[in-house]
């Protein structure tokens, strides 16, 4: 029976060595955080950011197109405007649809529930603001939350961070009543500034919280869905709201208003106000209706 010579076994010895070193080598690069090959659904400022932050092996997929079969698994970043969200999980083959990952605002745990998403369904609160397509991302970045505001739960929030963190991004990883506190709050900043926004002739998100002039609207308007929405989804937000906000507001000072999207937007409350007075109830938040009305929104 042949045998090694003692060179020939050290010889072996050595070339498993390398094996071994080349392969955790490889997989110490394919795990690292954000550059798991993904598909990006829309090919606007955020969808472009990510892809610039990803991998060459990620594919963008243009608004009413299908998924596609590669790659075959991973996150798929739906970054498109929120009223084509169900034709976006329609076009996913139901055994992707769990790999869905969705940076719209808004409160969309409804819209998940509904469309069968699993519970663990990624969502992303993105503090970020890319003002032209190309253009350096504006981080939310504030004197009262250094570590940012951008958060993600859900199945593919740990690899999002990651590609976030890729371009020097702060993405915080929330669960359970952490998270909806902070969509929540997110979604109250959306709204009440815009709001606040157009009913003083159309001031930008940095005049709505630097002018005192504004000032009780601003907080009677907060106040009032603070409460309202609170009540809504069973978790309150951490003291501070109108604080936070405001120190959001001034990173992203130049940014216009608008009361857009309504139904994903003020209609999330205008729809507990409605619910409220056909019950005989009193209207949770009556500043905000009347701000509707007049805007001409109702």
């Amino acid at each position: 029976m042949p045998t090694l010579s003692s060179a020939s076994f050290v010889l072996a010895l050595l070339l498993v060595a390398a094996t071994s070193t080349t392969v955790e080598a490889f997989s110490a690069a394919a795990a690292t955080p954000g550059t798991i090959p993904s598909i990006i659904v829309g090919g606007g400022r955020i969808g472009s950011l990510l892809k610039d932050l990803g991998t060459d092996a990620d594919v963008i997929v243009k608004r009413g197109e299908p998924i596609p079969s590669e790659p075959p698994s991973g996150p798929i970043y739906v970054c498109t405007r929120n009223d084509v969200l169900a034709d976006v999980v329609a076009a996913t083959p139901e055994s992707r649809r769990g790999d869905l990952c969705f940076l719209q605002n808004g409160m969309l745990g409804e819209f998940i529930a509904e469309q069968g998403l699993p519970a663990d369904t990624t969502q992303c609160l993105l503090y970020l603001a890319v003002p032209s397509l190309g253009a350096p991302p504006i981080d939310g970045i504030t004197s009262l939350n250094p570590e940012g505001l951008t958060a993600a739960d859900g199945k593919w929030a740990e690899e999002l961070a990651g590609r976030l963190n890729r371009g020097n991004l702060k993405c915080n990883l929330k669960h359970g009543d952490d998270f909806m506190a902070a969509a929540l709050e997110k979604h109250i900043f959306i709204c009440a500034t815009n709001v606040i926004g157009q009913l003083n002739g159309g001031v930008n998100f940095g005049e709505v919280y630097s002018s005192e002039k504004y000032a009780e609207q601003r907080n009677k308007l907060i106040d009032e869905m603070v409460a309202a929405g609170s009540k809504k989804i069973g978790v309150t937000p951490q003291p501070g709201t109108a604080d936070r906000l405001a120190a959001y507001a001034a990173s992203v000072a130049d940014f216009p208003t608008g009361v857009k999207e309504f139904e994903w937007r003020n209609g999330w409350f205008y729809d507990i106000s409605k619910k409220a007075m056909e019950a005989g109830e009193e209207d949770p938040m009556p500043f905000h209706t009347e701000a509707l009305k007049t805007l001409d929104v109702l």
